[in-house]
């Protein structure tokens, strides 16, 4: 039997939301960000358990939060949940989440819990691709803005066709023995902003598959404002409690 596990690292404490609750904490519609984004990952068919990285000395606290949601345990259509210690960077949250997965795990989803509106449909999709082969798999989705290159003294050096362009989205799969390889080739001292990046520097190939406008990442204030706006016409319509 092979498994398909979520890990989400969620010890930062994300200073451009402001002052307050580590990002993961901070409330949407009432619930933590987290919890969202948990629940996400939990509830899709193609996910078995859900790992959260939390801060070292907020372990306890992030295990009776899932509790209080019903997360932890599995139910019927919702895939257990645990929670590890996580480490001063993104990169080593996702590296100790790794070493805690059961052997029986082969397909690892890393989710950004920042993205908590991401659809079910998005993490199935991600899922399948590397089921269908693929080693690494990303989503993606085109780019509005005209993007320019500048140097040191903000002077443009090239304007990008952004007809090449993607904006990268969570949650990136992988054949776990990839990232495995790749988080312990990577240089501490040179972090990747993404763990696909520390998978390129493998030289293997990354897959882009469609992304989704509602995997946005709320990082600034106004995109705290669009998610609760996306969550108010998600609850209107019934999707979601």
């Amino acid at each position: 039997m092979t498994l398909t596990a979520a890990v989400v690292p969620a010890a930062g404490r994300g200073e451009r939301l402001g002052p307050g609750a580590p990002k993961a904490l901070r409330l949407l519609g009432g619930v933590p960000m987290l919890v969202h984004a948990v629940r996400a990952l939990a509830t899709a068919r193609s996910v078995d358990l859900v790992v959260v990285a939390a801060p070292e000395d907020g372990v306890g606290d992030v295990v009776a939060l899932l509790a209080e949601h019903n997360l932890l345990d599995a139910s019927p259509g919702v895939a257990p949940s645990m929670v590890v210690s996580g480490g001063e960077t993104r990169q080593d949250s996702v590296a100790r989440a790794l070493v805690s997965l059961p052997a029986e795990v082969d397909v690892v989803l890393v989710h950004d819990a920042a993205r908590p509106l991401v659809p079910s449909t998005l993490i199935d999709a991600v899922s399948a691709a590397v089921r269908a082969g693929a080693d690494a798999v990303v989503p993606g989705i085109p780019v509005a803005d005209t993007i320019k290159a500048v140097d040191a003294d903000g002077g443009v050096v090239a304007t990008l066709d952004r007809g090449a362009l993607r904006a990268i989205q969570t949650p990136q799969g992988f054949r776990r023995t990839v990232l495995t390889s790749a988080h312990a080739a990577s240089d501490p001292d040179a972090p990747a902003t993404d763990d696909a990046g520390l998978v390129e520097a493998l030289g293997v190939e990354v897959l882009v598959v469609p992304g989704d406008e509602e995997a946005f990442k709320v990082t600034r204030p106004i995109d705290l404002v669009l998610a609760e706006a996306v969550l108010a016409r998600r609850r209107a319509a019934g999707v979601v409690s």
